[in-house]
């Protein structure tokens, strides 16, 4: 393997230490910008499908399908992000993501049909899926572990903040723009990211990456496309049950495959053997349970303060964008608690309070003061933001530089399907609550339902992070009190 900055640099090299210090610094925000540019552009169309339908001649309905294209294109391709890297150099790739993400955009927004558009968000996603997960490979092994800590504080934000203030930014620039500035306002994005990358990224890559597990990423991309179309489809209801639990099933079943695969073949393409790692299986299986709050929070708090207190999309963004603002909060603390507390604790005590917070909404009411509302979200951002951030660094405490690429795909994949399962869980709890009393339309006695389980599911990942070594992490904790 290529040298790796994170430790000492070879003296021949024309990075300094000083332009390596500040490449260190400056990664965080880089990759940022990368995966909120992702995660904005995912939740923002949402918001936009009614104008974008008119504009191109077809029923709001049918739009959906380029809100799905990009997630099954997204999916499908993860799991061969760390190998892509691994083989082609991190830097070669994350700059080719970055502009053909870029261009991709322009696509969508120059897009005269339905065809078109779909076209341009399966490049979209493709692009999403090697954007993120390699950005967060370059971070991992340029980043040295004493920083890793702060690093991912500044990492989470995005992934938090994104899918809270897409639909107002959807529905300002809808409103007063036009929709084709949802996907044109990536333009300045794509082109500050890739010069910055030019300017204080040097190339990472393996030069003995293994070939292509080609079976595997069959396997792999069939399972994740279904999963993610079952849950996708019990969210949003747009196809029938049975179809639904079909795809499911097939998920299932190509996945219990893969499996079987994976035990056999000396590479592949989702490493299952990381999970011997305790760190990072209970981060990885138990912070998934609370990421079901990330993909459900906003599609809950739409359906009651929009359909269920009759609020227009920008009142009831202005209200979301409180967990947002707790999520930035959280930042400037997370590093004390977690360095005071303990990975073990912090993980174990905070799943209880993000999803106890989450819970708590269901209290809401139609005449529940704005402010109260705005305490509690803000709130529950802010405990988010620190479970999420202490996950995702615990996740890669004790992984080695080799194995970062395919940590990083695993961990990407594993976010894509609690996020969208969290989505799932939340419309099929609605559903239920709906049908056994008997309605027809959603009230807001169906969405308390959904807080509460997706509240109560959030709070079960604690049984999952007591499981961890009482010094797990610690290591990191060291490092950090001597930084």
């Amino acid at each position: 393997m290529s040298t790796d900055p994170a430790t000492a640099l070879p003296a021949s090299s024309t990075f300094d230490s000083a332009r390596s210090a500040r490449a260190a610094r400056m990664i965080p925000f880089i990759v940022g910008c990368a995966l909120f540019m992702q995660m904005l552009d995912s939740t923002v169309v949402a918001t936009a499908l009614p104008a974008m339908a008119a504009s191109l001649g077809s029923a709001p309905v049918r739009l959906n399908v380029a809100i799905t294209s990009y997630l099954l294109a997204v999916a499908v391709f993860v799991p061969i992000s760390g190998w892509a890297a691994d083989r082609y150099g991190a830097r070669r790739v994350f700059i080719t993501a970055i502009g053909l993400f870029t261009l991709s955009s322009i696509g969508c927004a120059i897009s005269q049909n339905l065809t078109e558009l779909v076209a341009a968000r399966i490049v979209q996603g493709f692009a999403g899926a090697m954007m993120v997960p390699v950005g967060r490979i370059i971070l991992l092994r340029i980043v040295p572990k004493e920083n890793l800590l702060r690093a991912m504080s500044f990492l989470s934000m995005p992934a938090l903040i994104g899918p809270v203030i897409g639909p107002p930014v959807g529905g300002f620039i809808v409103t007063y723009m036009s929709w084709h500035w949802i996907f044109l306002i990536n333009i300045p994005f794509g082109i500050l990211g890739i010069a910055l990358v030019m300017h204080f990224i040097q190339e990472v890559r393996d030069d003995n990456a293994p070939r292509l597990d080609a079976v595997g990423f069959i396997l792999s991309s069939i399972s994740l496309a279904t999963l993610v179309s079952a849950f996708e489809s019990l969210g949003h209801a747009t196809l029938p049950w049975w179809e639904s639990f079909a795809l499911l099933g097939t998920g299932l079943l190509t996945g219990w495959l893969y499996v079987r695969h994976a035990r056999q073949v000396p590479h592949p393409i989702i490493d299952l053997s990381l999970l011997r790692s305790p760190t990072f299986a209970v981060s990885v299986l138990g912070g998934n349970l609370c990421r079901f709050a990330v993909g459900a929070m906003p599609f809950l708090l739409a359906i009651l303060l929009q359909v269920g207190f009759g609020l227009s999309p920008f009142q009831a963004g202005l209200i979301t964008f409180a967990s947002a603002a707790g999520s930035l909060l959280m930042k400037f603390v997370t590093t004390p608690i977690v360095r005071r507390f303990g990975f073990r604790r912090v993980l174990t005590v905070n799943a209880l309070l993000t999803g106890g917070f989450v819970a708590i909404c269901a209290i809401f009411t139609a005449t529940t003061p704005a402010w109260l509302m705005i305490l509690v979200l803000l709130l529950g951002g802010f405990f988010r933001s620190l479970q999420f951030t202490a996950v995702n660094t615990l996740t890669y405490a004790d992984v080695t530089h080799e194995d970062m690429s395919r940590a990083s795909s695993f961990a990407a994949m594993a976010q894509q399907l609690g996020v969208s399962l969290g989505v799932g869980v939340a419309a099929v709890t609605l559903h239920a609550s709906m049908e056994l009393r008997g309605g027809t339309a959603i009230v807001s006695g169906d969405v308390i339902a959904g807080f509460l389980v997706i509240g109560a599911l959030c709070m079960l990942s604690t049984f999952s992070f007591r499981r961890l070594p009482a010094r797990a992490g610690s290591h990191l904790n060291k490092i950090t009190k001597r930084a």
